[in-house]
């Protein structure tokens, strides 16, 4: 990317003046006589996000949404007066607030996103780091700036890697290069690409612990203030990336890189480290076994030991579990029919037991965040029909005290059962699904229904809450959301060869998903529609494309719609062509693409997206719409300028809500 552009963004100014009013998470709705507005209760965001302990556990940080895109950084205190402060505020035009950390009892470092365009590049995703008094005083920018002589662009703000617990004032932070032309000056330099500083984040004096190298992509530290192990992007001439990554570490009190493992993106196959452990001088991450992820150390002393921690004959390992400001590695997960979190770490292991025991009926029980002595942890629950609810626990009294919820607007709402169930493909393959019921069903029969596949491909549902579902479910609509192959986490036989390659396979399940929702009953044949969302949202309209007549409705939310389309939209970045082999070449591309075969739908169809979607182009849903219209189909497209991908907005998600349910009510024929 060697054009000449410069993100105009005042972010210090606009982040940090003036005063937003504050949410209050605990309030819940007590207006007896209003009804229920289903649609805004569920497109709510969040009450609070990405909650974050003080290193001497008195206050909590906290995300909270306000109007639009809009953020605010609100900090609460645990002592007996409760008081609410605020420490920063975006208002989503473009920035939002992401997430906060404690670098000291007085001070955060918060990671900025928005999406800006321009003439080249009509998307460019941006982070931004920036450093605040929990008071709101003292902000600075920890990004590098740019300027007006920068040849390129800087979209990558960088992120701490270390927060070094023994300093409070300084942090391990990456941080990108991007070429000065005005050499000659104190601000000229040729330095680019990723390179990791020590930064003091109240004066910004910094110094450079790991120089900058254009194929670094990520740094991982021991949690002790040592880099120990560097990601770097094979790259071809043209600098675009070959799918290939190395990863070289350190030996304890050496400078010299050393080979430690290779990861292909394209065939998964290699090892990925994700944690360095300081004690044990390991390498924490996982490879593939018989097939599936299994969770691996090797040993980083120069003898690359390697040795199997934690493998599943069904599911792949997927995560690890950390605690503290050193983000110690205590454990791993997996998901089965529900997430499941297995701890080595011997006292975790006790202590969630007991939480567990405390905290009946929330099987999803996480540790968040915890003081630096980690005598005090910040812990969330939930579950199913519970959207969530944050608890303090303090080890040293055994106490454990309610903290916030998670959707303030859920509270005291009915939420559904989710139950896992599967379910037989045409080939006579059991597909895993979850299937949620309209709240106090337990016996579904003739329901007005809907399949919800998801995003990705390359992902999975899991059990538990999710906001999407449970609005349709509080509708009176069955739901099933099914994990057709091509979905991650069971393994390379279910990946198959990705859903877009695969797409027959993929779109074979979820169709098949609507027939058993029907034999079993439980689904109105005449009341059957399908509702996704990107990934997903192209299995809707591909599922319409392929069997006609089986959804009465169709749902799209930033569809994919094209796959030629989709990889020319990566065409000036450095992932095109991995991009491009992933989608594959071929005859599927067409034949797969429900753009070219607009005709074939017969449902009615509803459009959203988003005009600064970075993942998949507005423009999918603007030509399909017009192909569609074109064809003689019912179909009308609903925009969203200036949201991204994740409409990450209350009144667009609340509209997008409201709009489908009357739109699936219309056209599956539901009176009441």
């Amino acid at each position: 990317m060697k054009n000449r552009y410069v993100l105009a963004l005042a972010l210090l100014s606009a982040c940090t003046q003036g005063h937003t009013e504050i949410p209050t998470p605990t309030e819940t709705q007590t207006q007896a006589a209003k009804p229920f507005d289903a649609a805004a209760a569920f497109g709510a965001r969040q009450s609070v996000s990405n909650l974050t302990l003080s290193p001497d556990g008195t206050r909590v940080a906290y995300v909270a949404p306000t109007t639009g895109q809009g953020s605010v950084v609100v900090i609460r205190s645990l002592g007996a007066d409760g008081a609410v402060k605020q420490a920063m505020a975006a208002d989503g035009n473009p920035q939002r607030i992401v997430r906060c950390g404690w670098v000291s009892n007085e001070r955060l470092v918060c990671t900025l996103y928005g999406v800006v365009s321009n003439a080249l590049y009509p998307v460019l995703p941006f982070t931004r780091v920036i450093a605040v008094n929990a008071d709101g005083s003292n902000p600075a920018m920890l990004s590098r700036k740019d300027n007006i002589y920068s040849r390129g662009y800087q979209l990558g703000g960088g992120e701490v890697i270390d927060w070094l617990p023994n300093d409070d004032n300084a942090v391990l932070m990456s941080r990108n290069y991007v070429p000065d032309e005005h050499l000659g000056s104190r601000g000229g330099s040729y330095k680019e690409g990723l390179g990791v500083d020590r930064i003091d984040t109240r004066t910004l004096a910094a110094a450079t612990i790991e120089p900058p190298r254009v194929d670094a992509a990520d740094y991982l530290s021991d949690g002790h203030g040592d880099v120990r192990i560097m990601t770097l992007e094979q790259l071809r001439s043209d600098q675009t990336g070959t799918g290939v990554i190395r990863y070289l570490y350190r030996t304890p009190g050496s400078r010299a890189w050393q080979r430690l493992s290779e990861y292909n993106v394209l065939d998964r196959s290699g090892f990925t480290p994700y944690a360095v452990d300081h004690d044990l001088n390991v390498a924490y991450g996982l490879k593939r076994k018989d097939g599936r992820l299994a969770f691996y150390s090797i040993a980083l002393d120069g003898s690359l030991r390697e040795q199997l921690i934690y493998e599943r004959p069904d599911v792949d390992i997927d995560g690890l579990i950390r605690i503290g400001r050193r983000q110690r590695v205590v454990g791993l997960s997996y998901a089965t029919d529900v997430r499941t979190a297995v701890y080595f770490d011997a006292d975790m292991q006790k202590l969630t037991a007991s939480l567990s025991k405390a905290l009946p009926g929330h099987p999803a029980l996480q540790i968040v965040d915890s003081t630096t002595d980690e005598s005090k942890l910040l812990i969330f629950a939930t579950s199913d029909q519970d959207a969530g609810v944050y608890y303090i626990f303090d080890r040293k009294s055994h106490h454990l005290d309610t903290f916030l919820v998670a959707r303030g607007e859920l509270e005291g709402v009915k939420l559904a059962v989710v139950k896992p169930v599967s379910y037989p493909a045409a080939d006579g393959t059991m597909i895993p699904a979850y299937l949620t019921l309209p709240p106090g069903r337990e016996d579904a029969k003739g329901l007005p229904a809907i399949v919800l596949p998801h995003g990705g491909p390359s992902a999975r549902d899991e059990w538990g809450f999710d906001w999407l579902p449970q609005f349709f479910a509080a509708r009176g609509f069955a739901v099933l959301q099914p994990n057709f192959r091509g979905s991650s986490g069971y393994g390379d036989a279910w990946f198959e060869q990705n859903g877009f390659k695969s797409w027959a396979v993929a779109i074979g399940d979820v169709l098949a998903a609507g027939h058993w929702l029907v034999a079993q009953g439980i689904a109105d044949p005449a009341k059957l529609g399908i509702v996704g969302w990107s990934y997903g949202g192209y299995a809707a309209l591909q599922s319409a494309v392929v069997e006609p007549g089986l959804f009465k409705a169709v749902v799209a939310i930033a569809p994919v719609t094209d796959f030629e389309a989709l990889k020319e939209e990566r065409r000036r970045w450095s992932d095109f062509e991995v991009t491009s082999e992933v989608v594959g070449r071929g005859p599927h591309v067409r034949a797969g693409s429900p753009f070219y075969h607009a005709d074939s739908i017969k449902a009615p169809v509803l459009l959203f997206h988003g005009t600064l979607d970075g993942n998949v182009s507005y423009l999918e849903s603007k030509r399909m719409a017009a192909r569609l219209t074109e064809a003689g189909d019912r179909c009308e497209l609903v925009t969203f300028d200036k949201l991204d991908h994740q409409l990450e907005d209350s009144a667009a998600r609340t509209e997008m809500l409201r709009k489908s349910d009357a739109f699936l009510r219309a056209n599956l024929g539901i009176t009441e």
